[in-house]
C-alpha cells in the first residue's frame, strides 16, 4: 500500500514538473536557438529588459538600470548548490578578464539566508549579489532561468542574448560575453 502512495506522489510531482516547465517555455524562448538547457537570441530576436532592483546582499540596493549600455551577466545561485560552488571560481575569473570591456556582473542570491550566502561569497566574489531568498526575480525574465544554477547575458540595451540553465566555466562563459560586448547597440536601445 505504500510502495502505491509513494508512486502516486512521484507520479503527480513528474506530472506538475513537466506542466510547470511547460508553462515557462513562452514565445520569447521558441524565437531562439535552444538546445535544452542554453538559449541564445540573435539580435533581432532578443526579448524585453527585466525589471531586476532590490537589496544588495551587503546592504543598499541595486536597480539593473543603472548597469545600461554595459554587458551584464546575471548569475542565480545559492550556497547550498554544489554546483554554484563549482562554477563562482569560473564566474569570477570571466568577471575579472572581461570588466575593461564594459562588461559587469550581478549575482541573485536564492533560497539562502543572508548569513549563509554572505559567507559563501567572502574572499571569492568582488561582484555584488541582490538577496532574493523567495526566488522572485526569476520570474522577471521573458526567458526564465528556470534552475539554480543560471546564467544570463544581457546585452548593452538590456536584452536577454543568452540563458544558460545550469553551471558554466570561465572557457565557455568567456567567449559568449567577449561576443555580446563586442556587438555594437541597436540605435536607440530599440529591436
Amino acid at each position: 500500500m505504500l510502495t502505491r502512495r509513494l508512486a502516486a506522489a512521484l507520479l503527480a510531482a513528474v506530472t506538475a514538473g513537466t506542466a510547470l516547465a511547460g508553462c515557462t517555455s513562452g514565445s520569447e524562448e521558441s524565437r531562439c536557438a535552444a538546445d535544452g538547457l542554453t538559449v541564445t537570441c540573435a539580435p533581432d530576436q532578443r526579448s524585453t529588459t527585466p525589471k531586476v532592483s532590490g537589496e544588495l546582499l551587503t546592504g543598499g540596493s541595486y536597480d539593473i538600470a543603472r548597469d545600461r549600455g554595459q554587458v551584464v551577466v546575471v548569475n542565480f545561485w545559492g550556497s547550498w548548490c554544489a554546483p554554484c560552488r563549482a562554477e563562482v571560481d569560473d564566474l569570477e575569473a570571466t568577471y575579472q578578464a572581461t570588466k575593461g570591456d564594459g562588461v559587469t556582473f550581478l549575482g541573485i542570491n536564492v533560497q539562502d539566508s543572508r548569513d549563509k550566502a554572505i559567507a559563501f561569497e567572502e574572499g571569492r566574489v568582488t561582484y555584488p549579489s541582490l538577496f532574493d531568498p523567495s526566488g522572485r526575480q526569476g520570474l522577471n525574465f521573458d526567458i526564465p532561468p528556470n534552475s539554480t544554477p543560471a546564467t544570463v547575458v544581457l546585452d548593452r540595451d538590456g536584452r536577454v542574448a543568452v540563458v544558460i540553465r545550469r553551471a558554466v566555466t570561465q572557457d565557455e562563459l568567456r567567449p559568449i560575453v567577449e561576443k555580446i560586448a563586442a556587438e555594437k547597440p541597436a540605435p536607440n536601445g530599440s529591436r
